[in-house]
This record gives C-alpha cells, sequence and structure tokens, in this order.
C-alpha cells in the first residue's frame, strides 16, 4: 500500500512561485523571454508562474524522458518532442519540475544552446542535489529537496498524483502478514 506525507503545502509553493517570478522579472525587466515547460511535470509550476510575472512572454514545451515505470532515472535522456518556436537569437527560460541527476538539465541547455539561443536558464520548482551525476546549473530553484520520492503540483508516479495542490512524499508500506 502506499501513503502520501505533506512534504511542501501549498501555500508554501504558491509564496515559492511570486519569490521566483520576481527574480526572473527582475533579470529580465522588459526584454522579451521564451518559456519552455519540460513536460509533463512542468505545466502546472509554469502556468502559475508566467501568470505572476509582467514581462513580454511566449510559451513552448518540450518532452523528453529519463525515467521508465520505476522511480529511477534510466541515465539516459530521449527527446520526443522539441520546441516549435525558433529559439535563435531569443532568451530561453526553461521551466523543470525537478531536478535531480541533471542530465536532462544539461541536455536541454545544450539543445537550446546548439539552436542559437542568446541566453538559456533553467528555472526548477525542485532540486535534489544529492541525486546529481553531472555539474549542472540550475538558475533559478525553488526548494532544496531530501531524496525522497514527490509527487502533485504536477509531479506523477505512473501518471497518478499530478493534481495534487502540495507536494507528497511517496512511501510504500510494508505489509506485516
Amino acid at each position: 500500500m502506499t501513503t502520501l506525507k505533506l512534504a511542501i503545502s501549498e501555500s508554501q509553493i504558491q509564496e515559492c512561485v511570486g519569490r521566483l517570478a520576481q527574480l526572473i522579472q527582475v533579470d529580465y525587466q522588459d526584454q522579451p523571454l521564451l518559456v519552455v515547460g519540460a513536460l509533463n511535470g512542468s505545466f502546472v509550476f509554469l502556468a502559475d508562474l508566467i501568470r505572476r510575472m509582467n514581462l513580454p512572454i511566449q510559451v513552448d514545451f518540450i518532452r523528453l524522458s529519463s525515467y521508465d515505470e520505476s522511480e529511477k532515472s534510466s541515465g539516459t535522456v530521449r527527446l520526443h518532442h522539441g520546441v516549435r518556436t525558433s529559439v535563435a537569437g531569443k532568451n530561453v527560460l526553461v521551466v523543470e519540475d525537478i531536478v535531480d541527476t541533471g542530465l536532462t538539465a544539461q541536455f536541454i541547455r545544450g539543445y537550446f544552446e546548439d539552436q542559437g539561443a542568446a541566453t538559456v536558464r533553467i528555472c526548477s520548482l525542485l532540486d535534489k542535489p544529492v541525486r546529481r551525476r553531472t555539474s549542472v546549473t540550475v538558475d533559478y530553484v525553488g526548494f532544496e529537496v531530501p531524496d525522497e520520492f514527490l509527487v502533485g503540483y504536477g509531479l506523477d508516479y505512473n501518471q497518478q498524483y499530478r493534481e495534487l495542490r502540495a507536494l507528497y512524499s511517496l512511501e510504500e508500506e510494508i505489509d506485516g502478514s
């Protein structure tokens, strides 16, 4: 049986989103910005984040995977769907739900740099540096989290729990019988 334990409340998340939006807005001021969400996990965070910014924004999405149906990264990043918007000469802000091994963030940064983006920055709601397998800069971090599997606020486990308004650690209960 699986149980959920509250890790970060809805109010803590919304306070964090506001803080990140302000930092991003200050850094870009009136510059156009292409905000790219890493699907699927980032869509809730991205929606809340852009509604808190007063900037000229375009939005696009990229779909990658590094996880199979387990809780562990496969170590291989696969691009399933790139952006449709030209990034050449643009400021790109990639919005991630979580950066853990760093492999996906590193791949994304290289992907946009190779396409000629003027700047590439990464904003992640969650950062799990204890799981890093490569050095990567996360420019805007919401929360640094321990090595627990988190769900809610767009993050899933086998396509479940994305709709939860807060973040929860997923805990397996062992049946004693």
